[in-house]
């Protein structure tokens, strides 16, 4: 989750929401992303689709059945869907986000064979995504 909270500050950094992720597999890293919807001008940019498209790439197939995202906000209900397509193994999540978080929908967004872990440095995900929204409400 420091890797993860490595990326959502440079978010931060970017003026983008902080959210950061990445993606193992056993030992190795497979993918490291922020969110980068400002930048790029697009709503789909999370960080989460950003870590899957890089991590099936770099595993040379569509599905992360043995794989592990870690990502500092629970994910929304698009990244949740992409998170069932991509079959991922394990998600552990920091913060719960309870106005646009996946399980306001349904834990059922997700594969059925993924395990789910949230809270995991809860604390210091959520004081920067609080920093972040205060800085912007200062700044209107």
């Amino acid at each position: 989750m420091r890797a993860a909270l490595k990326e959502a500050q440079a978010a931060f950094d970017r003026d983008e929401v902080p959210v950061g992720c990445i993606i193992t597999c056993g030992n190795r890293l497979l993918a490291r992303a922020h969110n980068l919807t400002e930048s790029l001008n697009d709503p789909t940019a999370h960080a989460e689709m950003q870590a899957i498209t890089a991590a099936t790439g770099a595993m040379g197939g569509k599905y992360l059945t043995e794989c592990t995202l870690y990502v500092t906000l629970e994910p929304c209900a698009m990244c949740a869907g992409a998170l069932y397509w991509a079959q991922i193994g394990r998600l552990v999540f920091g913060a719960s986000d309870p106005k646009r978080g996946f399980s306001l929908l349904s834990d059922r967004l997700l594969h059925p064979k993924t395990i789910v872990e949230k809270g995991l440095m809860e604390e210091d995900c959520a004081r920067l995504l609080t920093a972040f929204f205060s800085r912007k409400r200062r700044l209107r």
